[in-house]
């Protein structure tokens, strides 16, 4: 068993490993379109379960991040969760870019990897960009 106080899923620890600088990672909620050839990291398992911002958190704990990605349609439907997401990233001294959510739907198509929450907020959604650690 591997010592560790992040990831344990050996799926999501092999995507984040295996990320370059540029790729893209989503996280997402338990109602994003996933495309059919893309990797999925389903870890949804009922409604709410685990939850995005746990998920988020797992993956930034191990991810090296450049740029954030929402849709902007957030910031109506779900305020508290822009909130939280502008907190951690706040943290990590990035700025979160918002663009219509068609438009994020579309970037997800170049998406190096999806990581599936089981949560139901509207809009919790994620694009992450990866950076490199130097």
């Amino acid at each position: 068993m591997r010592s560790s106080n992040t990831t344990i899923n050996p799926q999501l620890s092999k995507v984040i490993s295996q990320t370059g600088h540029t790729d893209l990672i989503v996280v997402t909620d338990a109602g994003l379109p996933i495309p059919l050839d893309s990797e999925r990291i389903d870890l949804a398992f009922r409604p709410g379960m685990p939850a995005f911002l746990d998920v988020l958190d797992t993956v930034l704990a191990e991810l090296v991040v450049e740029g954030v990605t929402v849709s902007a349609e957030i910031a109506e439907s779900s305020p508290e969760m822009l909130e939280a997401l502008k907190s951690r990233f706040r943290d990590l001294d990035l700025e979160i870019s918002m663009i219509p959510h068609e438009q994020f739907k579309s970037l997800t198509h170049d998406a190096r990897a999806f990581v599936r929450s089981g949560e139901y907020t509207p809009y919790a959604n994620v694009i992450l960009h990866a950076g490199v650690a130097y």
